[in-house]
């Protein structure tokens, strides 16, 4: 494959990398409904190495399966510039996705990854790139993240392996991000192991982030910041909640497991978020229902079963009631965006 010249803009920022080396190459695989921000977000910093440096620092190159533009989530179309290939064992081969996240998956990007792996190259996955990996048979169990929202089909497609929830994961050849501004924190994490941190601190300031990559490590906030609360029984109940989706609570025991009678846990609930622990950890059920219908091919009746519902027909009539369309209507309407 013929290599394009590394692009390296003009800018008022100068900050020389010490001992250059070889220009380092990467390959971004653009797949159906790849999410824009967490490609630029990857991108960006190794733009502004090269710009700040005033060397060669990096070359990208982005390619789609069969080398036509590709769709992305928000429906904005991305020119390519070629269909994916062979690679140089040197190269580093990352694959951009989103929602749906088996469009990773596809044959040909699959049997790419597992080819550039094979012979000794470095892959990733960017937000649902990791989809792709576990298909490719690279990724191990508790060593890959993705993208927290798409987490919980992503267990229910590969039963054998969980992902941490850590914004990025590196395991030798093989790195993964939850993609967003995580793709930026693990391109810096690469800049500053090949041109030190000092260097890399400088491509985080022309980010215009001030915590270098590491220092916050997982995705989400913790559930204190998200429920504004800091109260530890409701923290505690709803994370107990969140532990055992499949296979609900009763509310007696989830009361006794922290501490507390029932009537507490229902007077605490109603104080905090306006709703009985039951009503709470009965959406919490089904918002993991319709994750799982809008990001995997799992039937209704699995669905169901992962949400703790004995029958489908319960879990029907609890989702219709919860967001006013049948479960169905969600699957059938659930598809990849298309070129326009």
């Amino acid at each position: 494959m013929t290599k394009s010249s590394p692009v390296v803009p003009i800018g008022a920022a100068y900050f020389p990398a010490p001992n250059p080396g070889p220009t380092r190459d990467y390959q971004f695989v653009l797949v159906p409904g790849f999410t824009l921000l967490a490609f630029a977000s990857a991108v960006e910093p190794l733009r502004i190495a090269n710009q700040l440096s005033q060397a060669p620092l990096y070359r990208w190159r982005v390619v789609s399966e069969d080398g036509a533009p590709v769709v992305s989530s928000s429906g904005i179309a991305v020119a390519v510039d070629g269909a994916l290939g062979q690679l140089d064992k040197d190269s580093h081969l990352l694959i951009c996705a989103g929602n749906p996240p088996m469009a990773a998956a596809a044959p040909g990007v699959v049997s790419a990854v597992q080819r550039h792996h094979r012979f000794g190259g470095t892959v990733g996955g960017i937000c649902t790139g990791a989809f792709a990996l576990a298909k490719a048979g690279i990724v191990r169990d508790g060593h890959f993240t993705l993208h927290w929202e798409n987490q919980p089909g992503f267990v229910e497609t590969f039963r054998n392996l969980v992902p941490t929830l850590n914004r990025f994961e590196t395991d030798g050849r093989v790195m993964t991000c939850g993609g967003g501004a995580a793709s930026t924190d693990m391109m810096l994490s690469i800049i500053a192991s090949d041109h030190g941190t000092d260097f890399a601190a400088m491509v985080s300031e022309m980010c215009l982030r001030t915590v270098m990559s590491g220092a916050e490590p997982e995705q989400r906030s913790s559930l204190a910041a998200l429920m504004s609360s800091r109260n530890p029984v409701l923290i505690a109940s709803i994370t107990l909640m969140n532990r055992h989706i499949e296979d609900p609570l009763p509310m007696d025991e989830l009361a006794a497991a922290t501490g507390y009678c029932r009537r507490h846990l229902e007077r605490l609930f109603m104080n905090a978020v306006g709703q009985t622990p039951g009503h709470f950890y009965r959406g919490l059920r089904l918002d993991r229902g319709r994750n799982l219908l809008s990001t995997t091919d799992l039937t209704l009746q699995e669905v169901a079963v992962a949400c703790g519902y004995a029958s489908v027909a319960h879990f029907s009539k609890s989702f219709r009631a919860r967001y006013g369309t049948a479960p169905t209507k969600l699957k059938q309407g659930y598809a990849a965006p298309k070129p326009r």
